[in-house]
């Protein structure tokens, strides 16, 4: 599939790291290094512009190893990018450990998963299919 980007950074374009990855890398496209403080969360730019086609999304997910490493990650995980929006891509990135971390210019930041969706048509009810599970939620199916 081919997207169309414009690039307005000076880092490589998001592209799959191994064969088989699902994600591709998103850098920080920064001016000057950014701090976040413990539970702060900022907007990071990317200077990426996308134009995906219809029927597909761009999902903002966190990087695990920053994750991990750092407590750092996508606040509105997975951030959804509609195949309309036209705007620069900005990561939420929210620093959920007790230290402070500055993300520097052309650091990985996150990573970008394209995905077919459907579009959906409601058809109104009055009463819904029987389950097995029925109207549990939250845990009923048990811990196993």
């Amino acid at each position: 599939m081919k997207i169309k980007i414009i690039n307005t950074s000076n880092h490589p374009l998001p592209e799959y790291k191994t064969q088989l990855s699902a994600g591709m890398d998103l850098y920080a496209n920064l001016s000057e290094p950014l701090t976040l403080k413990s539970l702060e969360r900022k907007l990071i730019p990317t200077g990426l512009f996308i134009e995906l086609p219809a029927g597909f999304e761009a999902q903002v997910r966190p990087r695990s190893g920053m994750a991990f490493k750092h407590g750092l990650t996508v606040l509105n995980s997975p951030g959804t990018i509609d195949a309309d929006y036209r705007g620069e891509i900005g990561v939420i990135l929210v620093n959920l450990s007790a230290e402070e971390f500055t993300v520097q210019d052309g650091e990985r930041i996150a990573q970008l998963v394209i995905a077919k969706h459907e579009t959906a048509e409601w058809q109104e009810a009055e009463i819904l299919e029987e389950t097995t599970r029925g109207e549990g939620g939250f845990g009923s199916t048990g811990k196993n």
